[in-house]
């Protein structure tokens, strides 16, 4: 006998990791027999859909079924297991636990968390019948027939398609018995539990009658469950329990993502109705032959169905035969995903792996026109049911394989299904604002709603009835310390309904005041549009459900408050309400940078003076979130007051780049400025690889990336990416894979380390980030300190110059307010002018020592000389030729007047530097007093090479124009940084190489202008 165990879900599970999520998956243990299913990764909803099978030898055994938590570095945390005897599932009806869910207990008697969650399980007995044994095996049968009452099939016929069985009569109940007497009437039973299948006559008992009788039930279920209408089978699912969160997309990538004008159920038909013609076009259409689709059938609670056929031949494989399993995740009316698990033995290492595909057919955003629009999403993973070293083989082939077929897949269905129009979708944003219609607020209504509480009417009637009392009482005489004008308390009681008046007052005033400030808040933009040109942000404030109450009446007076990149806009204030509607429109000022985060806060509101309470925060991260998903959403707030109350928000975002493609160009070029040196445009695979690398919306472009070590306890080999709003690492070791990443905004400081012996003599890049922040990257940090912050250390960079200059850059960006970033600008700008002001020099050359290192006259004119440094073919020429590698410059830009600046960057080839070392140069370019040639100004920094950074190099040229050729003049200096003893010795070796490569740079331009 087997016992079959399938792990559908669970829910409500507990957070085990810092981030509020798990990663769960199920071990299921019988004996020594052991399974576990696939991690599900951040969720505390898992769905697995796995099957287990178990042998079972003793019908003592236990079965353990335990939920844990994956945690990469340390041990596994435990959830909750839940424990079932084989001796209960036998002796349950049908031997067979139906599908439920099972509560998990703790493994101790005092457990962090005392609710576990639920588990969805089905259990069953599977009795190994072998119809095809001989006939002296029937004692055998008949031995197992006697065990139990009748043996639960799983694949024959399912449990919503059996009809409902009636009582049998007399004659039916001893045609019953004399059928049950012989082992056909004993399989007959088992097998055919439709009552309207006439008994078995007791002369069946060969072998041929039995397979015979196998055939006739296999017929009868496949019928029936073929008979079963494709809606009706959909409505079936509805009705069921289903998981309320959609699947994530498959980790192997997306093959499709497109909106059609449709809805999502006919979608749904046409892509997977037996009676669908799309899926016999698309095998032609693949050249795909000997398709057999077989019916959707409930097993196990669960609709499936198997499709066969012979998958065309390719350049690398021949024609094989292909079985996809496909299975319904969800269907609910409104969202549809299938599990599709594609298996192909026949192709080399076929048994080692299988396809998976996911479709998720989900509501998309209505049209202008007023039709309904569906998303449609394909994502695949490879599951390698062994380890093989091919894998990475394996992977890209059918990477590109799907990225063909789905291609053509895309094509044929939309000429089936019209495509939602992208300018549709994009007007989208205006309707639904559009349709957002501010709740209108008088006044007066506003007043008797705020001030109609018990303090201000038990005040209002206290003051009433004293100034009736006033009215109808005489003045009391003079006593004690009272004078005329002063009427004091004459006793204990009158004290006492004094001050409870006081107060009551007090209070009421403060009442009034803060209405007439909140009246003056206005939160709304209606009607105000964003100006600039980049990313333009757009959030509209719908409501809020179940915001905490803090005020003594019971309700709150909320207001909210959206901060990104330094910039803030606030709602209006709603009074006494605990579900506020808003419905008001916020836009932010075009963003140069595509913003990172948008933080959220609902606060109380108490006066202008005082302290406001927060009633919940919550934070939108753009770079986690696909921009499409946050049309609408409900967002649940976080902190004590919110979870207790389980408040959230309503909220459509819309973040649209007015820039277009050149948005990347604009901000690689603001960035070559900074970092000074020219930073290349990365191609869209390349771009495409890092997005799905960290799992990166499709707006995120690739900056740079650098070759260095992680330090931890033992450095680590990887590669830093940078982009525009993050910084990641991944590294591969042995196969174990270590990647993360965060965003610049949430580091607080960066600080570099001189080199050491255990840094392998290379400065460290410490970054440390803001407390709380990052912690989702905590496995990479090296330490964290006492208030919380993670500290990374980065070292042993190729160039570590340029990663710092680019890290810096990218930083200052991302990290500084506005107002630090104007207050730098205006500092630098100081300087220049002070610079330009007093001597005109550049970058200091006066404090600089230069002597004329060379002089000589060409028959070349100074037009064609000053090419030279033009960024053309020529300058490009020279530089090689000197041996210069990797050579690249920035444009020459006005600094002011006829004063030009440009950076460089060059690498030294092996046979002018042994290191190899790197140049940055700034080079500035203006005219001779007299107007009769130019002069051109460098200062190079030389890296990688010893001594590097004790000094930098100042050169001089002076091209007069003396008619036909050119007088050429170049002047030397050092500038020192630092002191060493070797400064002789470097200047000799500097001077001797610059002399080398002017007579190279000279010898070329004068060649070149002979030969045109």
């Amino acid at each position: 006998m087997k016992l079959v165990v399938q792990v559908m879900g669970a829910r409500d599970l507990p957070a085990m990791d810092l981030n509020g999520l798990s990663d769960p998956y199920v071990k299921v243990k019988l004996g020594k027999q052991k399974f576990k299913t696939k991690v599900v990764k951040k969720t505390l909803n898992p769905y697995w859909g796995e099957e287990f099978a178990f042998r079972v030898d003793d019908l003592s055994d236990e079965l353990l079924i335990s939920v844990l938590d994956e945690d990469k570095y340390f041990n596994d945390d435990f959830v909750g297991c839940v424990k079932f005897p084989v001796s209960q599932v036998f002796d349950s009806h049908n031997k067979c636990l139906d599908t439920c869910w099972h509560p998990l207990q703790p493994k101790s008697k005092k457990p962090k968390h005392k609710d576990c969650g639920e588990i969805l399980l089905n259990i069953s007995f599977i009795t190994n019948n072998a119809f095809s044994d001989s006939a002296s095996e029937g004692d055998h049968f008949r031995r197992d027939s006697d065990v139990g009452a009748e043996s639960p099939s799983r694949s024959f016929v399912s449990e919503t398609a059996s009809p409902q069985r009636g009582k049998l009569d007399d004659k039916e109940e001893k045609e019953k018995s004399l059928a049950q007497k012989s082992l056909a009437g004993r399989l007959v039973q088992m097998f055919n539990k439709n009552p309207d299948v006439p008994a078995i006559s007791s002369t069946h008992s060969s072998k041929t009658d039995l397979t015979e009788l196998v055939d006739i039930a296999e017929a009868t279920s496949e019928d029936h469950s073929a008979s079963v209408p494709f809606d009706e089978l959909m409505k079936t699912m509805q009705s069921r329990e289903q998981p309320a969160e959609t699947p994530e997309n498959l980790p192997g990538g997306v093959l499709l993502d497109q909106m059609y004008v449709t809805e999502p159920k006919h979608l749904n038909t046409l892509i997977f109705s037996p009676d669908s013609t799309f899926p016999k076009a698309l095998a032609d259409v693949h050249g795909t032959t000997e398709l057999e689709q077989g019916p959707w059938k409930f097993e196990n609670d669960c609709l499936k169905r198997v499709v066969t056929y012979v998958k065309a031949a390719s350049k690398l494989v021949k024609a094989c035969k292909a079985t996809e399993d496909q299975q319904y995740l969800k269907a609910d009316g409104k969202v549809f995903a299938v599990l599709a698990s594609v298996s192909t033995p026949d192709v080399p290492y076929g048994k080692t792996f299988r396809t998976e595909l996911l479709f998720c057919i989900t509501p998309g955003p209505e049209l202008p026109s007023g039709e309904q629009c569906t998303r449609f999403v394909i994502s695949w993973r490879m599951n390698f049911l062994q380890s093989t070293m091919m894998k990475g083989m394996i992977e890209n082939g059918a990477r590109q394989g799907l990225k063909d077929s789905y291609e053509q897949y895309a094509t044929l269905l939309s000429q089936n299904v019209k495509p939602a129009d992208s300018k549709d979708l994009g007007s989208n944003k205006d309707q639904v604002l559009a349709s957002l219609q501010a709740e209108p607020q008088s006044d007066w209504k506003l007043a008797v709603q705020y001030f109609a509480n018990f303090t201000v009417v038990s005040t209002f009637f206290i003051g009433f009835y004293m100034m009736v009392h006033i009215w109808l009482a005489t003045p009391s005489t003079i006593q004690g310390l009272e004078f005329v004008g002063l009427d004091l308390p004459d006793s204990l009681g009158e004290f006492i309904v004094c001050g409870v008046l006081a107060l009551q007052g007090e209070r009421v005033l403060g009442l009034i005041s803060r209405f007439m400030q909140a009246r003056v808040q206005k939160g709304s933009d209606h009607g105000v549009k964003a100006r600039g040109d980049g990313w333009l942000l757009t959030v509209a404030l719908i409501e809020g459900s179940n915001i905490a109450a803090v005020d003594s009446t019971g309700f709150s007076d909320p207001y909210v408050v959206f901060s990104c990149n330094g910039k803030t806009r606030t709602s209006s204030i709603k009074f006494q309400k605990c579900d506020p509607m808003w419905n008001e429109i916020f836009e932010f000022d075009a963003m140069d940078e595509p913003p990172s985060v948008l933080d959220v806060e609902i606060y109380d509101f108490d006066g202008p003076f005082d302290e406001a309470t927060s009633l919940g925060h919550a934070e939108i991260n753009f770079v986690k979130t696909n921009i499409s998903d946050l049309a609408d959403l409900w967002i649940p707030l976080q902190g004590k007051l919110a979870q207790a109350c389980q408040s959230k928000l309503h909220l459509r975002i819309f973040l649209n780049n007015t820039r277009g493609g050149n948005v990347v160009n604009h901000f690689i070029n603001k960035m070559e400025k900074e970092v000074g040196k020219k930073i290349t445009v990365r191609s869209p695979q390349t771009n495409s690889a890092f997005q799905k690398l960290f799992g990166l919306p499709p707006e995120e472009f690739l900056i740079n990336d650098f070759t260095c070590h992680l330090k931890r306890k033992m450095p680590l080999q990887g590669r830093l990416f940078l982009s525009a709003r993050i910084i990641g690492f991944h590294a591969n070791l042995f196969g174990r894979k270590t990647k993360f990443f965060f965003l610049w905004e949430d580091i607080e400081d960066i600080h570099i380390v001189p080199p050491t012996l255990s840094s392998m003599g290379s400065p460290t890049i410490v970054m440390t980030l803001r407390q709380g922040r990052g912690m989702d990257a905590r496995h990479g940090a090296k330490t964290q300190d006492e208030e919380g912050r993670l500290k990374f250390h980065f070292q042993s960079f190729v160039s570590f110059n340029v990663a710092n200059r680019t890290i810096m850059a990218l930083w200052k960006a991302r990290s500084l307010s506005p107002e630090q970033k104007v207050q730098i600008i205006e500092e630098e700008s100081e300087v220049k002018s002070l610079q330009t002001d007093e001597s005109g020099s550049f970058l200091g050359l006066d404090d600089v020592s230069m002597s004329e290192v060379h002089s000589s006259s060409h028959a070349v004119p100074a037009n064609f000389f000053v090419e030279l440094f033009g960024g053309g073919d020529l300058d490009r020429r020279v530089m090689e030729k000197a041996g210069c590698l990797n050579y690249s410059h920035t444009p020459w830009e006005s600094e002011k007047g006829d004063v030009y600046v440009r950076q460089i960057y060059y690498r030294y080839d092996k046979r002018v530097s042994q290191y190899r070392g790197e140049v940055t140069s700034t080079q500035q370019k203006s005219c001779l007093s007299d107007k009769n040639g130019w002069l051109f100004q460098e200062v190079m920094t030389l890296h990688a090479i010893p001594l590097g950074d004790y000094f930098n190099v100042h050169i001089r040229y002076q091209i007069e124009d003396t008619p036909p050729g050119c007088q050429l003049k170049v002047s030397f200096g050092i500038e020192w940084l630092k002191s060493t003893k070797h400064q002789k010795r470097i200047t000799k070796n500097v001077l001797k190489n610059l002399q080398d490569r002017l007579k190279v740079s000279f010898a070329v331009v004068e060649k070149e202008f002979t030969t045109r």
